[in-house]
């Protein structure tokens, strides 16, 4: 009497080695660029925006009255303020580093290779995305300046970072100038409409004050980001390497 033998199938696991892939990348690369994120916003962006609190509470004016030096002490080291800062900061890049990796994911599947040097490519795309393509028309602002309705702001913030990003994505992966021209098109659009804007401007804050703050919110963001796009692909390209080498031949 034969035996017949039954083949089991067992359950796929790619789907979770991709999750696991997707996990272990994202809170590292995540927590990593969003730690150096919030250093240089500490040094850099923390004493501009202080500053401008100054301003704001009528503790300095800047018209009318005598001159007001520039540099002003604005207060050392606060370990419940800043360290709630790099918390948040970490994990604020933890979600922009899961939205970078599924890119990278869908990238891969077509063929693209992902490493830490191509990642600072995919970074400063997701800087361009996410801070200069809204920043260009709804600038950086330090408290205390006059603006539009903020649920009108975050509409137009949000259509805009959609636009950059398809633009983005057809200017990378688009195959004929038909994806082009429509990358163009979205990439222009939130701007030609314009973000809202208030009835009139005013604010105490010195225009000098809202300028640095503007630049060196961007030159963070854009160091943040490329660094993020770099461990996001590292360890994308390292985990890759590590599920490729645990699987039985």
């Amino acid at each position: 009497m034969t035996q017949r033998m039954t083949c089991v199938t067992r359950p796929d696991s790619r789907a979770t080695e991709m999750f696991s892939r997707l996990l272990i990348s994202g809170l590292f690369a995540g927590a990593a660029a969003g730690l150096i994120a919030a250093l240089l916003q500490l040094y850099f962006v923390q004493p501009v925006l202080l500053h401008a609190e100054l301003y704001e509470t009528g503790e300095l004016v800047h018209f009318g009255t005598a001159a007001v030096s520039a540099h002003q002490d604005v207060g050392g080291f606060d370990l419940m303020r800043d360290g709630l800062s790099v918390v948040f900061a970490m994990l604020t890049y933890t979600g922009y580093a899961f939205i970078l990796l599924v890119g990278m994911a869908i990238a891969e599947m077509r063929g693209a290779k992902i490493t830490a040097r191509n990642g600072l490519i995919w970074g400063l795309a997701g800087f361009v995305t996410f801070h200069f393509a809204p920043g260009f028309t709804l600038a950086p602002e330090v408290p205390g300046v006059a603006a539009a309705d903020v649920g009108a702001r975050q509409i137009w913030w949000w259509a805009t970072v959609v636009a950059a990003g398809a633009g983005l994505w057809l200017l990378a992966f688009g195959r004929n100038w038909l994806a082009w021209g429509a990358a163009a098109v979205l990439l222009l659009a939130p701007h030609v409409i314009g973000a809202p804007e208030p009835d009139a401007f005013s604010g105490p804050v010195p225009t000098e004050i809202g300028a640095l703050f503007a630049s060196r919110a961007f030159g963070v963001g854009m160091a943040a980001w490329m660094l993020l796009g770099c461990f996001a692909g590292f360890f994308w390209q390292r985990e890759g390497g590590r599920i490729g080498a645990v699987q039985p031949a």
